[in-house]
């Protein structure tokens, strides 16, 4: 997997392989950031430059602390807050796709989680079926 980066190139973000899947989640977090999240292992994410975070107000204890670059805006990764840390484990990183060239993502199944209606525990529903991207079609619609 080639080296992703935000707009004005001051982040990167190496990766050790290439998701096994892509969420193009519907909840508010995810659609107001821009994000279409690759789950990957800390480990196998290299991110240089640095970024700020933003963790929800809106929760008494977030999971998901997220990563953008000052400079142009971009949503690049998130990682998990030290209270969801403490209770799962630095067990995931989630990096925003839409960062990667189109080609780069040929073959990956892009899935539709329900986030809105999603409560926290258990697996996601799905608001529509995957589908595979080709190398023309980017991580959209």
């Amino acid at each position: 997997m080639p080296t992703l980066s935000c707009l004005c190139g001051d982040i990167r973000l190496t990766l050790a392989k290439r998701p096994d899947f892509i969420h193009a989640c519907n909840c508010t977090l995810c659609s107001k950031t821009g994000a279409r999240w690759g789950y990957f292992q800390p480990s196998e994410v290299t991110v240089a430059g640095e970024t700020k975070g933003y963790c929800r107000a809106d929760k008494v204890q977030p999971n998901a602390e997220v990563r953008f670059c000052p400079r142009c805006g971009a949503t690049t990764h998130f990682v998990l807050t030290a209270a969801a840390a403490a209770k799962f484990g630095n067990v995931v990183m989630g990096v925003n796709m839409l960062l990667a060239e189109p080609d780069a993502l040929a073959g990956i199944e892009l899935r539709y989680p329900d986030g809105r209606a999603w409560r926290g525990e258990g697996p996601f529903g799905y608001v529509r079926q995957p589908r595979i991207l080709g190398a023309e079609g980017g991580v959209e619609p």
